[in-house]
């Protein structure tokens, strides 16, 4: 039954969640906040859903670029190289972040009719990134449930899963990777150097699939 609405970035964990439950997801929503890499990751998320006949919707979220504060929002040359577990990774924070977009994908859900809002979170986001940790999840799901008439819910089903399971998810089910794209930098090709791809080459590697991504 189609009964779920994903937040869709168009990076790798988003567009592996999209086809793994392509069969009950009704409309996939992806933000548009002023990131570096939203362009690109907007073009993924809608070749992807147009792959999988599944709607999708962009909504702009202007407000956090002007009023925020991140690397994410300032430009390529703010984002720093290195491991995404690096304190220096900290710099891309976009704050609260996903209660935003929870809160807004939560209310398309009960305006259609739909149970559930769906996030691709993951065990690797934990370190850096408290609107993706356990608690987080657990706390926003019993507000989105609180807060709906009909007791809509929260399904983070990769929580627990490193970005490399994902991955391979995503090989046993077809995933084409290089439809998705990860760069914090947000440039035609991907970096290869910052937080996010360097996560991207492991886990691609930790899947066994061929890296199918354009470095600079």
């Amino acid at each position: 039954m189609k009964d779920s609405v994903i937040v869709l970035s168009g990076g790798m964990d988003s567009v592996t969640l999209l086809h793994d439950y392509k069969d009950r997801i009704a409309l996939a929503v992806t933000f548009d906040y002023g990131s570096n890499h939203n362009a690109r990751e907007i073009e993924c998320a809608a070749l992807n859903c147009k792959m999988l006949g599944i709607e999708h919707i962009v909504i702009p979220l202007s407000f956090m670029a002007t009023y925020f504060k991140s690397s994410l929002l300032e430009g390529a040359d703010a984002i720093p190289d290195g491991d995404y577990a690096e304190d220096n990774m900290k710099s891309t924070v976009v704050p609260f972040r996903n209660g935003i977009m929870l809160a807004v994908a939560a209310g398309l859900a009960e305006s259609r009719g739909l149970k559930h809002v769906m996030l691709a979170n993951h065990s690797g986001d934990h370190t850096i990134y408290p609107d993706c940790r356990p608690g987080f999840v657990d706390a926003m799901s019993n507000a989105i449930q609180q807060g709906t008439f009909d007791g809509l819910t929260l399904l983070c089903p990769y929580t627990h899963l490193s970005k490399g399971d994902i991955a391979k998810i995503g090989a046993k089910i077809g995933v084409d990777y290089s439809l998705t794209y990860s760069c914090y930098k947000g440039r035609e090709k991907h970096c290869g150097t910052c937080g996010t791809c360097v996560e991207r080459k492991e886990a691609l590697a930790y899947a066994g699939i061929k890296d199918p991504t354009i470095y600079e």
